[in-house]
């Protein structure tokens, strides 16, 4: 009866890479090879049926973020084995460009400066909206289809974010559908776009408006968070985040050590 059901969803899936503006995959499947039919290699393997089940029965539970909390479970995040850097992204300094700036404010604002470059990149923006719509793609168009949040970041009821968006990217040829465990977005409270480096800066340091972390648990956050990885490895048509997750990671903690100052 299982293998049948994801025959079904199988179909399903085809249907709403088409609703979202993406080829189905070819009947052969996304590979093109294989005599079976979409049906029989568009079907998930097992363990990944079970990981979409398991996220769709986790949705209420580790995504109502708000203001001030961390419903969002940093160990569930972390779980999933790490992205691997993508090529084409552009360059990041490292910590010890920055050890000739002998005042220490300036050089921790030099280098949250440096992280900024991340934070304000496509892949970061595209999922901390300042309105109800995330936007997509290097340019931050308008999602499509259109969507908005939801009352948990998780896309309205019909359309749920993993209607599309699987466990991991999608590879369509030239193009691919984006995907994580915990695909989702940040919570409006987090919201990033239209502000400067400076007001993110200090968003980035308030509780109430990080999901209700210390400086200790952003490092955490930023340098081993599965999701915050995926802007690394976007998959086809998308440019990666600059650097790497680790250089990030030690940019921030960099910062926080030299007193968390902002531009």
């Amino acid at each position: 009866m299982r293998r049948c059901a994801w025959t079904v969803a199988a179909g399903a899936l085809a249907l709403v890479l088409t609703a979202c503006g993406k080829p189905a995959p070819p009947a052969g499947g996304a590979d093109g090879g294989g005599s079976g039919g979409a049906t029989a290699t568009a079907a998930p393997s097992e363990p990944e049926a079970d990981s979409r089940e398991a996220g769709a029965g986790a949705e209420g539970a580790d995504t109502g973020e708000s203001a001030g909390s961390t419903a969002t479970s940093e160990a569930d995040a972390t779980s999933a084995s790490a992205h691997v850097t993508q090529p084409g992204g552009e360059p990041l300094k490292g910590v010890s460009d920055f050890a000739d700036i002998a005042d220490v404010k300036a050089r921790s604002v030099a280098l949250f400066e440096e992280a900024g470059k991340v934070l304000t990149h496509p892949r970061c923006l595209n999922c901390h909206p300042a309105g109800d719509s995330p936007t997509q793609g290097d340019k931050m168009t308008t999602h499509e289809p259109p969507l908005v949040r939801g009352e948990d970041g998780l896309g309205p009821v019909g359309m749920r974010c993993q209607t599309c968006h699987t466990a991991k990217n999608v590879e369509l040829g030239d193009r691919s559908v984006p995907g994580d465990p915990a695909w989702k977005l940040a919570p409006l409270a987090m919201a990033w776009q239209g502000k400067d480096l400076r007001a993110i800066c200090e968003q980035l340091k308030d509780p109430a408006r990080n999901g209700g972390r210390d400086l200790e648990a952003i490092i955490h956050h930023v340098s081993e968070d599965h999701l915050v990885g995926w802007g690394w490895a976007p998959g086809t048509g998308r440019t990666p985040a600059p650097g790497t997750q680790e250089g990030f990671g030690k940019l921030i903690a960099a910062w926080v050590e030299t007193g968390a100052a902002c531009p």
